[in-house]
């Protein structure tokens, strides 16, 4: 595999899974359900304020009818005193005040109706939030289930981006392999060859190494020569190679060698 396939191998193998990670259909479906709950929230946030409008209004409207109620008792007060002036002051206060207790009627009125429509809209978006809860949990356990199944077959089949990475792996360690063989195989030629000078050995090691051939090569025609004057000289009998001792193989090279 070429560098080039094997960065391309890589990268599809990256970002498909980091295409898998954005496309989770779990982190989804925990941010549908997230903005299922705020907007539940904002619902009863605003039920809460209603009702709190609501009752500013109703105390506000005890408030007034108490004084609409003193005002009229004020009036029969004022009218039994024969202070005809007076009664007709606390009845105009009156009338005035019963023209502001019909306006606050007006928005309580539609307070109430404006609750009770969120009411409405609360409760049918709790069940619905309820309801997406319990599916996208089943949805959620069914897809990490069939996730870990398919992670798991892929193991057995050896397939998969973990296999690919490992294949790819692989396939890099034997190149780095082969490299190495090829530059240890190619630096013992040149060493062979003398081109590359190895800095380990002492001076004129390659002379000696040399005249120690040359010196062997003579020891091998002088045992040979001398095989043949005996051969020669015995006649068609042999000697006995199995005459030698074992322990002669310490003589060995430290002295003339005839065979």
């Amino acid at each position: 595999m070429s560098n080039t396939s094997r960065m391309r191998t890589i990268f599809r193998s990256k970002t498909s899974r980091a295409l898998d990670k954005v496309e989770d259909p779990r982190e989804m479906l925990d941010d549908s359900y997230d903005q299922q709950v705020k907007l539940l929230q904002q619902v009863r946030q605003a039920l809460a304020e209603v009702a709190t409008a609501k009752k500013r209004i109703d105390l506000q409207g005890q408030e007034m009818g108490a004084r609409y109620q003193r005002l009229a008792g004020q009036a029969h007060e004022a009218l039994s005193q024969g202070r005809e002036d007076l009664a007709r002051a606390a009845l105009e206060r009156r009338s005035l005040i019963e023209r502001q207790v019909a306006r606050l009627q007006e928005q309580y009125t539609a307070l109430q109706k404006q609750t009770a429509q969120l009411e409405a809209r609360e409760r049918q978006l709790a069940e619905q939030v309820a309801a997406f809860r319990v599916e996208k949990e089943t949805i959620k356990a069914t897809y990490t289930a069939s996730a870990a199944q398919v992670k798991a077959n892929e193991a057995v089949a050896g397939i998969g981006a973990t296999m690919n990475d490992i294949g790819t792996s692989l396939d890099r360690a034997r190149d780095r392999v082969a490299q190495m063989q090829a530059r240890a195989a190619a630096t013992d030629e040149l060493l062979s060859s003398g081109a590359l000078q190895d800095l380990t050995v002492a001076p004129d090691a390659d002379i000696e190494r040399q005249l120690s051939a040359l010196s062997a090569q003579a020891e091998v025609e002088r045992q040979l020569q001398a095989m043949k004057q005996a051969d020669a000289a015995a006649g068609p009998q042999r000697p006995d190679e199995g005459d030698g001792r074992a322990e002669e193989w310490l003589s060995i090279g430290q002295g003339p060698n005839t065979p």
